[in-house]
Parts: C-alpha cells; sequence; structure tokens
C-alpha cells in the first residue's frame, strides 16, 4: 500500500479526466475499456464523497449548537452529542478505508489455509482460524463460501473460503503469513504444552477490469470426485476440478458445486487471482512484501503468535500489537490487528514476521 496524505483535489482531478473520457466520440466502441473508465470514476467517487458528507454533517452540528447556544435552549446537547458520535464513527470508518487505496483492495477475498507439521494439533489449528475468519467476516456482514476444503481427522489440512463483501481483500491482505498457536494440547493425555503452525494466504476476487492473460496450452485440467460431507451426489461424479498452471506451478482446486462447469468457473476466478499477486510481485520487484508466502510453516517465522497456557495472549509480532482477550480475538475480533497492521503500512513503519527465531512469549 502506498502511503501519503489524503488530498481530495487530486481525486476530484482525476475524476474530472476519467469523465471527460466518457464524453469522447466512439467511447462505448471498446466496451471492455469504457466499463473499466466508468469502475475508475466509481472508484474514485467512493473514495472522496463520504468525506464530502462528513464535512456537511459537521457544518450541521456546528450550526445546531451555535443555534442552542444563542436561543439558550440546553435541550439541544443530547442531540448535538449523538450527531457527533455519529460523525465520529464514520470519519473512524472512512480513515481505515482511506488506508485501502490499492487497485484491487475493495475487492472480495479468498483465503486459504494450510496446517503444518504436527498432525491432529496442527489440523485442529487450522479448524480453529478458519472459524475465526469465518466469525470475522459474519460481523461485517460479508458473504461466505466454502470453495475447497481437506478435511482431516483433528480437523482440516486445508480449506478455501470466497469472502465477499466490499473491501474484504484490502482488510484481510495482511493476515497473509504464518500464525502460530501455543497451548495446552487437548489431544496430549500428559497435558502438554504443544505449538502448532498454520499458513493463511489472501488473494484478490477480481472482475473483468483486471486483465490477466491465462493461456488454455498453459493449464492442466484435472477431474476428481469431491470429498468430505457433502451428500450422495458430491461423492458419485467426477465433479471436482483442480487446475495446475503449468508456468508458474500454481495449483487451484474447487469442489464447492454439484457441477463440474461451476467448479471449473470457480477454479479460473481463483487462478485469476493467485496470477494477479504472482505477476505483481515479478512486475513490482518487492519480494519482501510477499514473502510471508514463501517461508515455511515453522518456528521463527510466525506473523502473530496465540497463546492460550500458561497466560492468554495475541501478539503481531510486525506491528507488536498485543490483545488479552484470546476468546474475543478466535470468536472474529481481530479489527483491532488488521486497523494496526493499515496504519503501520501507510506510515511506512518496517515490519517484519518473528524477528528472533527463539523468542517465546
Amino acid at each position: 500500500m502506498s502511503g501519503g496524505v489524503f488530498d481530495p483535489d487530486t481525486i476530484y482531478k482525476k475524476i474530472a479526466e476519467q469523465e471527460a473520457l466518457t464524453g469522447q466520440e466512439g467511447f462505448w466502441d471498446d466496451v471492455k475499456k469504457a466499463e473499466k473508465v466508468m469502475g475508475k470514476i466509481k472508484a474514485l467517487k467512493k473514495r472522496v464523497e463520504p468525506w464530502k458528507e462528513l464535512k456537511t454533517d459537521i457544518e450541521d452540528i456546528e450550526a445546531m449548537y451555535q443555534l442552542g447556544e444563542e436561543a439558550g435552549d440546553q435541550s439541544v446537547e443530547g442531540e448535538v452529542k449523538e450527531m457527533l458520535d455519529a460523525a465520529q464513527k464514520k470519519y473512524e470508518h472512512e480513515s481505515i478505508l482511506n488506508l485501502l487505496s490499492d487497485e484491487v483492495d475493495d475487492s472480495s477475498a479468498f483465503l486459504t489455509i494450510h496446517s503444518g507439521a504436527g498432525g491432529t494439533e496442527a489440523e485442529d489449528w487450522a479448524y480453529m482460524l478458519s472459524r475465526m475468519y469465518t466469525r470475522w467476516a459474519e460481523r461485517k456482514g460479508y458473504k461466505i463460501e466454502t470453495v475447497d476444503i481437506l478435511e482431516a481427522e483433528g480437523g482440516i489440512k486445508s480449506v478455501t473460503l470466497q469472502i465477499d463483501g466490499e473491501y474484504v481483500y484490502g482488510y484481510l491482505k495482511g493476515e497473509a503469513g504464518i500464525h502460530r498457536l501455543v497451548r495446552i494440547s487437548p489431544f496430549d493425555a500428559n497435558a502438554r504444552r504443544h505449538t502448532s503452525f498454520s499458513s493463511v494466504y489472501v488473494f484478490p476476487v477480481l472482475d473483468d477490469t483486471i486483465e490477466v492473460d491465462i493461456r488454455p496450452e498453459d493449464l492442466r485440467v484435472d477431474t476428481y470426485r469431491a470429498g468430505g460431507k457433502g451428500g450422495q451426489h458430491v461423492n458419485k461424479t467426477d465433479s471436482a476440478v483442480r487446475f495446475t498452471h503449468l508456468p508458474t506451478g500454481i495449483v487451484v482446486a474447487c469442489q464447492s458445486e454439484r457441477s463440474q462447469i461451476f467448479n471449473r468457473q470457480a477454479c479460473m476466478n481463483m487462478l485469476r487471482a493467485r496470477l494477479y499477486e504472482y505477476y505483481r510481485e515479478q512486475k513490482e520487484k518487492e519480494n519482501s512484501k510477499f514473502a510471508s508466502e514463501k517461508k515455511d510453516i515453522s518456528w521463527g517465522n510466525q506473523i502473530r503468535s496465540y497463546v492460550f497456557q500458561p497466560y492468554t495472549m495475541v501478539k503481531d509480532h510486525r506491528t507488536k500489537y498485543e490483545c488479552g482477550n484470546i476468546q474475543a480475538v478466535m470468536d472474529g475480533d481481530i479489527d483491532q490487528f488488521i486497523e494496526a497492521y493499515l496504519n503501520a503500512k501507510w506510515k511506512g513503519i518496517p515490519m517484519d514476521s518473528a524477528d528472533d527465531a527463539d523468542e517465546e512469549l
């Protein structure tokens, strides 16, 4: 994410430039290009218009307060306070959205979780993370769908969720990395403390205005019978689909739909998202920005630690932000960590994962 100061004049200038294009002769001859321009206009207006509305709200509050003062009417104090509280909430909300200025920050997202080494313990941790992000999405009113899942006796080996809503990718992109769990294992008869790891990957759901070139000859397509608790039909037909992109080695799979056709489309959407991230990495040469996706799911590489015993604490190793109410976090209360990350990125504060492999919380 690029840092900088919010400049409405610059945004209005960009809106005017894009709107000028819509008035040119033959603008709609290239529908794809025209839709891309209209999408830019919509996105730019979405960034600046709430601030314009907030300015009007503040002017209304000031006017009401002054009228109350002049008339000696103290009854307006309660209404002024309510209006101020509402304006404060709107300001805080828009301040966070202002940090989400990258091209696809306002997109929906695919979120994939893989369990690390450790068998049942790690598989249970992957399930706990899946539940945490599902609860977070439910709090936000987002739509959630399980696109692909590989279940295990202790929980899940891997799962891919599609979370649909505005700014999902912008909020969740900082969650990519290794997540570490420390607790007394419920699977250990000797009640010993265990450390487990899971990795989280986040990719944007791309709309048609984002172009990603995928040649048919670069794809290997495999079909297979879906597994898991999908009912009778899901295990009787080869409806599940796996795409392998041969030039990059990227693999995506989907088994959530009964129809192979729909699973193919879902796979293509995921592949476009993965390739978008891959090509952007190559283009920008910012390997450190995506380093969390390459690190081993192991000690010393975690971005965040969740400690249940001997005390309770969740600590983000990049921002150093921490919270003692781990149950609330596991129930989806992760906005505090998301906002700390976004603010640190916006301010240009250097961040990395666990800065000491021997760090003991």
